[in-house]
Order: structure tokens, then sequence, then C-alpha cells
């Protein structure tokens, strides 16, 4: 019999670790598209980022849906690891999770399949935290609340159509999904009601 080694570790101190993640979360998704830097967890199993562990710990408890991508999902390590530090059940159908982890955005299913809320419950939705590589301060134009002026901004890598995509999502507000971008050491908060102008 092969014995799998234990899980890596998460928070050295769960209880304010988790706090001050949450804060940097809060302050990300009040002020949209602003690379925030957010320390992360020491060693998380790959491919996932430290900042995406970090997010995960703060966010998940078992009675949040998870849905994993496919680079996440085949792996053994990820999944143990999430079992371990959250108890976060996981889900198969994008339109069942709370939350989604998704390591290559490029291959995301798109925003529409997720759980978009409905009138009565808007927060029944999905939050997707994307891992990317990099943040741009050009691209697309985005404004909403939360802005003081519009703001350039793009990250690499997404979807072609990641922003006709946003569009979309914002259209539905007050339904429709929020996202969190994640580099490997900042995040970016982009809620439902931020507005791309994509011409």
């Amino acid at each position: 019999m092969v014995m799998q080694p234990p899980p890596s570790a998460g928070f050295s101190d769960p209880v304010l670790e988790s706090q001050a993640t949450f804060r940097v979360l809060l302050d990300a998704m009040a002020r949209p598209a602003r690379p925030l830097p957010l320390a992360g967890v020491e060693a998380p199993p790959p491919p996932l980022y430290a900042t995406t562990a970090a997010l995960a710990l703060s966010l998940l408890d078992p009675d949040t849906k998870l849905w994993l991508d496919q680079p996440l999902a085949k792996s053994p390590a990820v999944r143990s690891w999430v079992a371990f530090h959250s108890g976060a059940p996981l889900v198969t159908e994008t339109r069942h999770a709370d939350f989604a982890l998704i390591a290559n955005p490029e291959a995301m299913p798109p925003l529409d399949r997720f759980a978009l809320g409905d009138e009565r419950f808007p927060d029944r939705s999905t939050t997707l935290i994307l891992q990317v590589e990099a943040f741009e301060s050009s691209g697309t134009h985005l404004h909403g609340p939360g802005f003081a002026q519009p703001l350039s901004f793009d990250a690499r890598p997404l979807p072609s159509d990641f922003w006709t995509q946003i569009k979309a999502n914002t259209a539905r507000f007050p339904c429709g999904v929020d996202l969190i971008l994640a580099s490997k050491d900042a995040i970016v908060g982009l809620p439902r009601s931020t507005r791309p102008e994509t011409g």
C-alpha cells in the first residue's frame, strides 16, 4: 500500500492570517482593477499559487461548494490540500459552485455557465478566482462603483473574449459572477458592477 504524504501546511496562524487576507480581499473588491499585494500560503501544492491558496483558506468551509478547473482537479495533492484545510465539497457542475478556482483562464468555461444568482437572491452566484501571470496597466478602460475615474487594466493570460464576457456579466447586475484575479504576489477584484468599455 502506497502511503500518501500529508497535505502541505496552510496558515501558520489561521485566525490572524485569514483575517488579514480577507481584509485585502474586501479592499480589492471595493477598489476594482487595482493590484493589491497579498501574502500567500507557504508552499501550496502546484499549480496552486500561494495567493490563491490564501484566498481559499479565507473563503472556503464545509458549507461552500467548490469547482476546480482541470489542472487543479487532476492533482490529487490539490484536492487533498483543499479537503484537509477547508472541508469544502467539490462539485463537477459549474452552476452548483459557490467558488471556482481556475489555474488556466484561457480554457475556462464561459462566465454564464456558472451560477448567476436571480432577482430574489443575486448573492447565490459563483465567485471565480483566476490565476494569472501578470497584471497590466494598459488595456481595457473600466469604470463603475469604486472608480473615481476610469482605469485602464488588463491581465494575462485571459480568454480572448474575456472583456466581452465581463460586459455581458455587468449587464446582468445585480446578478452575475464576481471575479478575483490572483498573480503570485497580488490580487485584483473585478466585482460584477465593474463596467468595461469594449467598443
